[in-house]
């Protein structure tokens, strides 16, 4: 307190220092203050003006701060320090920017080495990937040759024919034989081929008696049939020719069965015996009925009841086409479907039983009780009523203008000549047929002739007697192609003719025309159908057909072909795992012994006619009723189902059933040998390829130092007797795959087109599928067909020049289509693709498949193709013509559908876009 009070009072105290302090050290703050004023302002001002006007000196030398001229500044000694680094820098950046280039270079070359190696790494997956298919197909291979191996299976033991089997058991009497007791099968193993001896006639009495036609025309057919053998000790069946005879000459009834009982091989009781009586007249009488004939089978064309036996004895058609073919030229054609007159019949009874209508009884009353014997006399008066109503042109006629042929009591004898029997056919829509009254008499020589007739001129038969026997009535299903109708319908016929719809009668006159065609027109038809049906009914497969022999021209292959991107290449289209696989061949006989409803086709609106469907065995006409033949008016409809659709069920029928197989290649060509190398080159490379099959059609051979090009599949060059066009078709035994590509030596074709028509053939293997389409139209003012190739809508054709079709085709195209077509192609180097449209069209009642928007092919360089011509087209139009008279209509058929993959992505103009469709 005491200090704290001398302060307030003016710092007295202490002698008054603090006060002296305080004063002092205020005069140095503000000295300080003020010093430091001067030196911050003032100072700063006189040096800005000393430097300012330093430079202003004349003399340049003293300059110091104002600019400097060259290496001026470097001269001072503190920027030369300065100078130096900034050299050093530029120095280490050059460096650093070489450094940079060659990492940029290292860089690019480490880029392509890492695509080389992607790229070796892809080529390797492959690689990989096709040796785990081969290892997968080569194990699935191994697999299938061990399934076929086993279990070993000992072969039937087989008799000798010097041997009797002692238990083979007799039946009561020869009227109850049929095949489980009076035909040795042990004679006819599954596996001996079906082996048939036939006499020769010329070595027994009663050949003198045959007539000399019918014994002509069957050696004539016996010398070409594959199942005929020389060697008696391994037949299967035997077969003795033993009529039509001539009346003089006739041995009586008891010689004849004492002479074929002498028969070296008859072995007392005749079994697989078959006694062939060919007829070709009307009026050939039934001598084979008081001749024990034993267990033989019999075959001819009248039975009485008391003499045929069901399952055993065949009914077989006339002969009348003895040693002539048939003129296709002369047949009408199948339209119009209705005719001048409804129905027709020209015949005269000779001798009747009674009528029925003698009887006081009526009709109704004659159906409560017993029925009558002969209904003729109401049938007689029925025809003759609608006549004369003329409510349709009918034409019935009950009395022959000139003398009636010869015939058996109770049938209706033929009026007239053959021609001016078939120039009323022509004119009829439906031809009756009368049975004989006597229901004893099964069937007559006069109705299979009427029969005959009939189906010949396209007139369809209506039988009037449901007890008659139609020749090979077990096997070929008549309902298809004739009425049958019991005769007390007599009544009923007018209205049930007139109530068929045109499109039944036209699938009935085309069946007609396809049995009468198949069985009945020419003696190698009816001889080839009776061994068929006696192989059908003991199970054994058809012979294989004959495959055409390959004469190979030897050729030198050279250098492997690159593979043109253009073809190859399959741009936006993705078609899935390519089956990549060596050479593999479809199998065959894969279904010999077996037949199941799977592998059946029928057409449920026009009924075919039985066929063998079997791959590479011959034209075999008959198999058991359930099989069905794509024969003429038929359309595959498949029983059961399945992937695949009809593509599975067809090849099943045929007797391949396995997923995975290959095509070949068959191309035509004639001396454009550098076209010819540019084509197969093309083909390098290409998926599911098993072979090139070259149809050389030229007699001049191939150039010796030509160079043919190896594209990883083996070429086959094959040489040609002669220069056909019909040589592309022909079914050589080179080709091993099912599939046939056909393609002309100048088409250009990509890979990814072709896998992708292959994969659409694979699932509708019954028609033909390929590029380039056609079409057929109606010329009104000339009343013919034309052919045209401009681009429509519509197609009926598609060329064979770029197609695929089943090796089954050529088979048929060159060995049972009409030989009138061959010719006809032949004659003008041209038609052979519509020759094959109108025949897959015919059976299969189909049209062909379009694939991609490919309608021509172009080949710049090629020389002067047959097309550019005019004669071309002209030639065209008549062979269009003329195939419709060969088959008696237009069997070709439109399609608006074309498939197409949409990742082809094809450009459409917009008033074509409306016609495709795509998948």
């Amino acid at each position: 307190m005491t200090g704290y009070t001398m302060l307030r009072n003016g710092g007295v105290g202490n002698g008054g220092q603090p006060w002296v302090l305080r004063w002092s050290s205020r005069i140095r703050l503000t000295w300080l203050s003020f010093t430091l004023f001067i030196i911050l302002v003032f100072f700063p001002l006189i040096a800005h003006y000393y430097l300012t006007t330093i430079d202003d000196a004349d003399d340049a030398g003293k300059r110091i701060f104002g600019p400097r001229t060259g290496n001026e500044l470097c001269e001072v000694k503190h920027v030369q320090d300065l100078c130096r680094i900034r050299e050093s820098v530029s120095e280490e950046l050059l460096q650093l920017e070489a450094k940079r280039q060659e990492l940029n270079s290292e860089i690019a070359k480490l880029n392509l080495k890492i695509e080389a190696c992607k790229k070796s790494i892809e080529n390797a997956k492959q690689d990989l990937l096709q040796l785990k298919n081969v290892i997968s197909q080569t194990e699935h291979s191994y697999k299938e040759l061990m399934a076929q191996n086993q279990p070993k299976l000992s072969l039937p033991i087989r008799l000798l024919p010097d041997k009797d089997d002692v238990t083979f058991p007799l039946p009561k009497s020869n009227r109850n034989c049929r095949l489980h007791n009076c035909f040795d099968y042990s004679r006819c193993p599954l596996t001996s081929g079906f082996p048939v001896y036939v006499y020769n006639s010329d070595d027994y009495p009663f050949g003198s008696s045959l007539d000399p036609l019918i014994k002509q025309a069957f050696e004539a057919t016996v010398r070409t049939n594959v199942y005929v053998t020389e060697n008696a000790n391994i037949a299967c069946v035997y077969i003795v020719l033993a009529g039509e005879m001539q009346e003089p000459v006739m041995p009586k009834p008891t010689e004849l069965e004492q002479q074929l009982h002498s028969l070296p091989y008859w072995r007392t009781d005749g079994h697989n015996h078959l006694i062939i009586n060919l007829s070709r007249k009307s009026e050939t009488q039934n001598f084979l009925y008081n001749i024990s004939t034993g267990r033989a089978m019999v075959a001819q064309s009248t039975f009485y009841d008391a003499q045929y036996r069901p399952g055993f004895d065949i009914v077989v058609s006339p002969l009348v086409h003895a040693m002539s073919e048939p003129n296709f030229l002369e047949i009408p054609p199948q339209v119009p479907v209705k005719r001048k007159y409804l129905f027709s019949f020209q015949g005269e009874k000779i001798e009747s039983l009674r009528s029925s209508l003698q009887e006081v009884r009526s009709f109704e009353e004659e159906i409560e009780g017993n029925a009558p014997a002969d209904y003729d006399d109401r049938i007689i008066t029925t025809l003759k009523a609608v006549q004369d109503s003329k409510l349709d042109f009918v034409l019935v006629e009950f009395t022959c203008k000139n003398q009636p042929k010869a015939s058996l009591p109770t049938e209706w004898a033929l009026c007239g000549e053959r021609d001016d029997r078939l120039e009323l056919l022509k004119l009829s829509t439906f031809a009756l047929i009368i049975t004989p009254g006597d229901t004893r008499l099964v069937i007559s020589a006069g109705c299979t002739m009427r029969l005959f007739e009939a189906l010949e001129v396209g007139a369809i038969p209506v039988v009037l007697g449901e007890q008659v026997q139609l020749p090979y009535n077990d096997v070929i299903r008549w309902n298809e192609a004739a009425l049958i109708i019991p005769k007390p319908r007599i009544t009923e016929v007018h209205f049930l003719l007139r109530s068929i719809s045109d499109n039944d009668l036209l699938a009935m006159r085309r069946q007609g025309r396809f049995l009468w065609e198949t069985y009945f027109s020419t003696s190698d038809n009816v001889f080839s159908t009776v061994l068929a049906v006696i192989r059908t009914r003991i199970q054994i497969p058809a012979a294989p057909i004959r495959e055409e022999p390959a004469v190979e021209i030897p050729h030198r292959s050279g250098k492997a072909a690159g593979t043109d991107p253009n073809m190859a290449d399959n741009g936006d289209l993705d078609l899935g795992p390519v089956e990549t696989e060596p050479p593999y061949a479809s199998p065959k006989y894969l279904r010999n012994f077996t037949l199941t409803a799977m592998d059946i086709y029928r057409n449920w609106n026009s009924a075919p006619g039985p066929f063998h469907l079997f791959p590479y065995t011959p034209f075999d006409p008959v198999l058991p009723s359930e099989a069905k033949f794509l024969g003429s008016g038929t359309g595959f409809r498949p029983i059961g189902g399945g992937a695949g659709g009809s593509g599975k069920e067809f090849q099943a029928a045929l007797g391949g059933n396995v997923p995975r197989e290959q095509f070949t290649v068959v191309m035509l060509t004639y001396e454009r040998e550098e076209v010819l190398m540019n084509s197969l080159e093309r083909l390098n490379g290409l998926p599911y390829l098993n072979k090139v099959v070259v149809v050389w059609n030229s007699p001049k051979l191939p150039s010796e130092d030509l160079l043919w090009p190896d594209i990883g599949v083996p070429i086959m060059v094959v040489r040609t007797e002669k220069n056909s066009l019909n040589n592309r078709f022909l079914p050589w035994d080179e080709i091993e795959t099912e599939a046939i590509l056909s393609i002309d030596d100048d088409a250009h074709l990509r890979h990814d087109e072709i896998m992708f028509g292959f994969r659409v053939w694979r699932e509708a293997r019954d028609r033909i599928v390929g590029f380039p389409g056609r079409y057929h139209a109606w010329d009104i003012p000339h009343q013919s067909w034309l052919y045209n190739s401009n681009y429509s809508c519509e197609l009926s054709m598609v060329l064979t020049g770029a197609a695929f079709f089943h090796k089954y085709y050529a088979y048929l195209y060159s060995y049972v289509m009409p030989q009138a077509i061959r010719d006809m192609v032949d004659e003008y180097i041209n038609c052979e693709d519509i020759a094959m449209n109108f025949l897959v069209s015919h059976l299969t009642r189909k049209p062909p498949i379009k694939v991609t928007s490919r309608w021509t092919f172009r080949c710049p360089g090629c020389p002067q193709a047959l097309s550019h011509d005019d004669s071309h087209f002209h030639e065209r139009h008549k062979c269009i013509n003329f195939f419709v008279r060969v088959y008696g209509y237009m069997p070709l058929l439109y399609t608006q559908f074309r498939v197409d993959s949409v990742l082809f992505k094809t450009r459409l103009p917009h008033d074509k876009t409306k016609c495709f469709k795509f998948i």
